[in-house]
């Protein structure tokens, strides 16, 4: 039964995190002008909401499913193209993932559980970055959560309806992120089939059930796109054959574990990072390993309770090893520990294009193993193992939140250290078995342990993160977008046709279209190599008068090459600052 205190906790929980996440919220101003780029020709043209179009023209998509950009684009219509508008459904999404985390972890293991979950997932810098932010993660992670909302639900009374609906969040996840939201599914499938109170039959045929809800919720989409006439709709981004099914098997599956082609946006890596403006490997993992998650690149965005959460879990299943068969605590570490340990081997060796902001789907996992583990042995610190286990959590939290501050430099270091007194002093309690003032030391654990993560994800929502690759931090990110000429935005506008011009590649199509707020068709795609308009069709679009200009210059990569010579040879050039003009009508 919830109290007016557990109430009025949650409140503030939740209130806390809004503030966080929605103040000045319009300081990133269009963050990752890819992803803006395709929600204002979304609030131009339903077509291209519906297929993720990176112009209201339909020329090309972006290289991801479009579901987080069907959230923004329906706000953006609403409020107007903006953007806060854009970036306020990823805020409620990164609200509505702290509520449903709480609400999954207090079913079974109270409110305090569940606010410590909450607040560990609210307080992760690299969730105060991405659920600020306009890429798909935020969306992913909601739906992640939601997904293990309704497992745990199925759990309790082996429930196929709750299970149904698990496979139709992860399905949802899917036409956001693609194979990223299967990697829970060894962890769903696997705590169910050990800890569901059915009969081994059912669990099996009921997980089959869910295995079609994911195919049938992330299906439907892929079988439109497939089955829609392809000179009717834009290219499929990223794909190699304009096919989202060939999207999702390549360039945005195996070729982002394994590496090698089937990218022609993205390619390799040193591709990216030229375009992307990735400083060193640091935008891109660092070296693959065991300890990748903990390294230079990754480490601050997601590391900080991870050492607390991998103790936690371990010793939880060492001390349920024989428990019942539907042990809740047992269960719960396998759903949160399965999603941690797979999740995390992937990121940690994929050799594939991989970015540190992708560890924000490991937030919720590392939430709620802390809490569920540091509950039980709290409860249970009459046993000398559990007092042990539970002052190491401690001491881990803050010794390695005191080094990832210590990167940082400046006054971040001397607050590590001082969080890691404070964890000492508690630990130091725990261990001896103090009774008395447990209140009070329950409270310098909780301030101890979450002060170094609070304060850098504090600090990483205060200032501005634009660009491809958004990291924590306390340092603002600009965005590597050229500096628009005011007099080619003032032509732009002016335009009528149904493109007001064309120039390579996404990053500086994207960037014209935006100031202009007139289509701009970004020839190749992200990377320009799409074979998206095909010289063909570009000198057709022209013949029929809807083309105005053909831009080069600023950040286009080098495209599609004989439109580009193809222009060249036949219009005459105008300069506009570090842009290069061709008037086609």
């Amino acid at each position: 039964m919830t109290t007016t205190r557990q109430r009025l906790s949650l409140c503030a929980l939740l209130l806390g995190t809004a503030l966080l996440y929605l103040w000045d919220l319009g300081s990133s101003e269009y963050a990752n002008s890819y992803y803006s780029a395709a929600v204002q020709a979304a609030t131009q043209s339903w077509k291209a909401w519906l297929f993720g179009s990176l112009d209201a023209g339909n020329v090309v998509t972006v290289d991801k499913p479009p579901a987080s950009l069907w959230l923004m684009g329906l706000s953006a219509r609403l409020f107007g193209f903006s953007s806060w508008s854009m970036l306020v459904p990823q805020a409620l999404a990164g609200v509505a993932s702290v509520a449903l985390l709480y609400a999954t972890v207090r079913r079974w293991f109270g409110a305090g559980a569940g606010l410590l979950a909450g607040a560990v997932l609210a307080l992760t810098p690299v969730a105060a970055i991405m659920f600020r932010f306009n890429n798909p993660d935020a969306l992913l992670v909601l739906l992640l959560v939601a997904g293990g909302y309704c497992l745990t639900r199925a759990l309790e009374n082996g429930s196929t309806r709750w299970l149904l609906l698990c496979g139709t969040a992860i399905g949802f996840g899917f036409l956001t992120k693609m194979l990223q939201a299967f990697l829970v599914l060894p962890a769903f499938g696997l705590v169910y089939l050990i800890a569901a109170p059915t009969g081994l039959g059912k669990r099996i045929a009921q997980l089959f059930g869910a295995l079609g809800a994911v195919v049938v919720s992330a299906g439907w989409y892929i079988a439109l796109v497939e089955l829609w006439p392809a000179a009717d709709r834009p290219y499929i981004g990223g794909s190699t054959t304009n096919s989202a099914l060939e999207l999702a098997l390549g360039y945005n599956g195996l070729s982002r574990i394994f590496g090698g082609g089937g990218a022609p946006s993205g390619g390799g890596g040193g591709d990216e990072r030229v375009m992307m403006g990735g400083s060193g490997n640091l935008g891109f993992g660092g070296e693959t390993g065991i300890t990748r998650l903990f390294g230079d690149s990754m480490g601050a965005e997601i590391s900080w309770l991870l050492p607390a959460a991998l103790i936690g879990l371990v010793a939880g299943l060492w001390f349920t090893r024989r428990a019942p068969r539907t042990d809740r605590t047992r269960a719960a570490l396998i759903l949160w520990g399965g999603w941690l340990a797979v999740s995390g081997l992937v990121f940690s060796f994929m050799s594939g294009i991989v970015h540190p902001y992708y560890t924000v789907a490991l937030a919720p996992a590392i939430g709620a193993l802390v809490a569920i583990a540091g509950r039980q042995l709290w409860l249970g610190r009459k046993n000398t193992s559990a007092r042990v286990v539970l002052a190491l959590m401690i001491v881990s939290t803050s010794v390695w939140g005191a080094v990832l501050l210590s990167r940082s430099g400046s006054w971040y270091t001397y607050l590590g250290w001082a969080a890691f007194g404070l964890t000492v002093v508690a630990a130091t309690g725990v261990l001896i078995g103090v009774r008395r003032l447990s209140a009070v030391l329950l409270a310098v654990t909780l301030v101890g342990g979450l002060s170094s993560t609070a304060v850098f994800a504090a600090v990483t929502a205060s200032v501005p993160h634009m660009g491809s690759i958004p990291m924590s931090g306390p340092r603002a990110q600009e965005g590597r977008e050229p500096e628009t000429n005011a007099k080619l935005v003032e032509l732009l506008k002016a335009t009528t046709t149904k493109w007001a011009a064309a120039s390579s590649g996404a990053q500086g199509a994207g960037g014209l279209q935006l100031a202009s707020g007139r289509p701009v068709i970004a020839i190749g795609g992200f990377s320009g190599r799409d074979p998206a308009p095909s010289l063909d069709e570009f000198k057709s679009y022209v013949a029929q008068g809807q083309v105005g200009y053909y831009i080069s210059g600023g950040m286009g990569p080098g495209g599609n090459s004989e439109i580009a010579t193809w222009v060249q040879e036949n219009y005459a050039p105008v300069s506009y600052g570090d842009f290069t003009v061709y008037k086609l009508t």
